[in-house]
């Protein structure tokens, strides 16, 4: 096992001490040491020599090292200067990795174009034997980026085929709830409408350089493009999701005429609802993922009855 892959405290610690720099809470930068579960991280991506890797926060590049190995390019990005540099000169002499140092979120709703655009470059090249190559984020990401990032590419039009990452355990459990679980909401719809979601570890705090306050759990989304394709409107069903859960305990119809007060009339809420069957007392945390998008059709297309500039949700 080479260098990289030993980044362990004692080995960080001393670079740190010796560098006159220390991690940064705000950004993040909490270092996975447990050299198994960085193998277990990257393992879980099945990385293919067709790969095109997306790595969030490059770290001291102990994970970009070992998937630097098997995948046709790994794009890292990475927002503290300092720490990229630090990467490079661990990482010098590996032909396929690009290092881009820029902020991944352009802001909480929207990707940075910059990124997105290295990846289509990058997937617009053939594999090494000709093959088209494959899209996948891999990484152990910062807390504080974690759902937008993973929200915001299930809402791009080449979305990862694969996400494999280290996120809060709590982001997890949201991610693969069910219906009437406390977990259950706007996040576990928008993920499992497109993707098969699963918890592959839960990590405790120990295995990580500061350590973390909460615990983390290695997860895996990979898309099913047939999943996909049957929501007409991805933004719309998006929307929908999260309006649906503003208020946990609201009743359902209460939930939708507030969301549509200044589009769909209370009577045309009323027969969705009894086109529905409905129960007055429903609540959107019962419902299962296809009562909800069967719901969410029947409301968009009362939406497109009205004129284009009245057609959209509250």
């Amino acid at each position: 096992m080479n260098q990289i892959m030993n980044q362990t405290r004692s080995y960080l610690t001393a670079k740190f001490d010796a560098m006159g720099i220390h991690p940064q809470s705000r950004l993040g930068q909490n270092f996975l040491i447990d050299l198994n579960l960085l193998r277990l991280l990257h393992e879980s991506g099945h990385i293919e020599p067709h790969d095109v890797i997306l790595e969030v926060g490059t770290g001291t590049g102990s994970l970009t090292a070992p998937m630097s190995e098997k995948s046709a390019v790994v794009i890292t990005v990475e927002v503290d200067p300092v720490m990229q540099e630090l990467a490079k000169q661990e990482l010098f002499g590996r032909k396929n990795i690009r290092f881009v140092k820029t902020d991944i979120l352009k802001n909480k709703n929207k990707l940075r174009e910059e990124v997105l655009e290295i990846v289509r470059e990058e997937l617009n090249k053939p594999g090494p034997n000709g093959e088209k190559r494959c899209f996948k984020l891999i990484a152990n990401l910062p807390y504080c980026i974690a759902a937008p990032l993973i929200s915001n590419f299930l809402l791009t039009e080449t979305p990862p085929m694969l996400m494999c990452v280290t996120i809060q355990k709590e982001l997890a459990d949201r991610i693969v709830a069910k219906p009437r679980s406390k977990d259950w909401g706007a996040l576990s719809l928008w993920t499992q409408a497109q993707c098969h979601t699963e918890i592959i570890r839960i990590i405790p705090p120990t295995v990580f350089w500061p350590r973390p306050k909460v615990s983390s759990a290695i997860v895996r989304l990979t898309l099913d493009e047939k999943r996909r394709n049957k929501i007409p409107d991805l933004k719309f069903f998006n929307e929908f999701s999260r309006v649906l859960f503003f208020h946990r305990r609201k009743f359902l119809r209460a939930e939708l005429c507030s969301a549509f007060k200044n589009t769909i009339p209370k009577v045309r809420i009323d027969k969705i609802m009894d086109k529905m069957e409905f129960d007055p007392t429903t609540r959107a945390e019962t419902l299962p993922l296809k009562t909800i998008q069967q719901l969410c059709e029947l409301c968009r297309q009362e939406l497109l009855k009205l004129p284009e500039n009245k057609q959209k949700i509250l």
